[in-house]
Parts: C-alpha cells; structure tokens; sequence
C-alpha cells in the first residue's frame, strides 16, 4: 500500500476538480483513431481489446461490461490497445537547475512539474488518450512508451518520481534522440526551465514539428529567476556544475533581468515560427490555476 500511495503523491484532488471538465484537444491533424476531440488522418483501422479498468465519472457507458458487473456488482469498461485519441509524450527536464525554489512556501520546479504532468496525464487517460514519458538532463534518463491504459498512469506517476534530478542541461540532444523514439505524429509537451543552449532546444523542437507533432512547451520559472530579489552580497552556486561566484545581485539586477527578457522574448518569437504553443509558468501560481487557465485560453483559440 506505500508504494501505491507514493505513485499518487503528485496527483493533487484540488488540480484534478478545477480541470475535470476541461479537454487538452490537439489543434493539427494527429493520427488518433476516436471520433470528436482529435482529427485524424486515417480511417477505418480496427482495434484490439487489451484489458478491463474500473469505471470512471465521464467513462461511455456503452463501453461498460455488464457481463462482469453481473459477476462482480461493479463497473468495468473494455480498454482497447490503439482506442485512442492520439498519442502524448511528456518531455521533462530534470537537471539540476530543477530543484530549485527562492521561498520555502513554494514548490521547487521539479514538484511543480511533477503536479503538473500528473495532472495531464490524467486528463489524457479519461479522454482515452495514451500518454508516455521521458525525462532528461544532459541525455534520457527515464523512458516509458504511451499506453492508454489507467494502470500506466500509475507507472508513470512511479517513475517520474523515480527518477532523480541530474546535473547539466542539454537541450538538444536528448531532444532530438526523443524526436527519434516517436513513430506515429501526436502531442508532445515539453516542460523545462529552459536554462542552457535555447539555439540547441530549438533545433531539438524543431525536428518534433517537422515531423508533424503537435508541440507544447511550457517554460517554468521560480519568481525570483525573473526578478533577482536579492539585496545583500551574496554567494550564489550553480546547481548544476557547482560554480560559486559572490557578488553583490544590486549591481547586476538591472542587467540580469534584461538578459532575461531577452531569453523569454527570443523563445517566444522563434518558437511561434514552427506553431509551438509557448506558455511560461511560475512556480508562485497554483497548479491548479494555471491549468485551468491554460486550458481555457487554448480552447478558446480552437
């Protein structure tokens, strides 16, 4: 029972509520198989019952097995291995830089990618949407394939938390290897701090676009890499090559900031070169909220 409790340690109720009726819908041509949310390409493949999984609120109730319920007096649905939207890949970056967080009232931006991962993922599975999983730092450290199945969602939820933070970023290799892993086009949202070579991410981003993926990356920042509140000469340490520097963050503040904007602004523009949807999140916001806000901005688009 511990371990079934540690896999949902970063599925949070108040997260799941405020988006269940909302929809992660892919906006490009996607090669999925249901009818409604997703269009697809291709028509007429069949499928291939896979396994049974308890009802859940929302469920067709004309996929529910009233064989079993007579058997068993509870709700079960037929899951069908390929009955699937499309497919979803998180991409998520787990250096070094990831553990950090300015405020103990805060979630580092590992827990806060952690939550909200979690939280799409579950979204994808009720829409019977498969999702997958990598994580990387400087090369692919966890790999899980998409699977539509509820009880992946628990393997994903494990082996997120599983995997432990590395040390230096590279974005564009474990990028394009990712890239490579993928047969079949779908949703892959990135979630990364995006500190490290963007020229190297963009191209890593680029390769998923021009392979005909539908790519979301949310970039995610602690508030006070945005504003470097400090006041006092202080020792600052890279959490990902342990270099130490002191120096005073008043004399460079006004610097650091515009170095900053520069970053954002650079990633938004080329970014919205190849249709990627590019929304950068801060770890002071709730998950829950910035979900929610999400997602009703991107449906209001669509």
């Amino acid at each position: 029972m511990a371990e079934q409790k540690k896999a949902f340690t970063f599925l949070d109720p108040k997260t799941v509520t405020r988006i269940s009726n909302m929809e992660l819908r892919a906006r490009r041509v996607v090669e999925g198989f249901l009818s409604g949310l997703h269009k697809s390409p291709f028509k007429g493949f069949s499928v291939e019952f896979a396994d049974y999984r308890q009802y859940m609120n929302g469920d067709d109730i004309g996929l529910i097995d009233w064989k079993v319920f007579a058997r068993s007096d509870k709700y079960y649905v037929k899951e069908f291995e390929e009955e699937t939207n499309l497919k979803c890949f998180f991409a998520l970056d787990v250096s070094g830089s990831m553990g950090f967080k300015s405020k103990k009232e805060f979630l580092s931006k590992q827990e806060y990618s952690y939550y909200l991962v979690s939280a799409l993922a579950y979204l994808m599975i009720r829409q019977r949407d498969s999702v997958g999983l990598v994580c990387f730092d400087d090369k692919i450290r966890t790999y899980l394939p998409a699977k539509v199945r509820v009880t992946h969602l628990r393997r994903l939820f494990l082996a997120m938390e599983k995997t432990k933070l590395g040390k230096d970023t590279n974005l564009g290799k474990p990028i394009h290897e990712t890239a490579e892993l993928l047969k079949r086009r779908g949703l892959v949202v990135v979630v990364t701090d995006l500190w490290g070579d963007i020229d190297e991410f963009l191209t890593g981003i680029k390769h998923f676009a021009y392979d005909g993926h539908e790519v979301i990356v949310f970039h995610l920042l602690d508030p006070a890499e945005l504003t470097f509140p400090y006041e006092e000469m202080s020792r600052f340490v890279d959490l990902e090559n342990g270099k130490e520097v002191m120096l005073d963050p008043r004399i460079f503040r006004e610097k650091y900031i515009k170095k900053v904007n520069e970053h954002l602004n650079y990633a938004k523009i080329e970014l919205a070169k190849v249709g990627v949807d590019y929304k950068v999140l801060t770890t002071e916001t709730p998950v829950d909220e910035a979900l929610f806000s999400y997602l009703a901005r991107r449906r209001k688009l669509m």
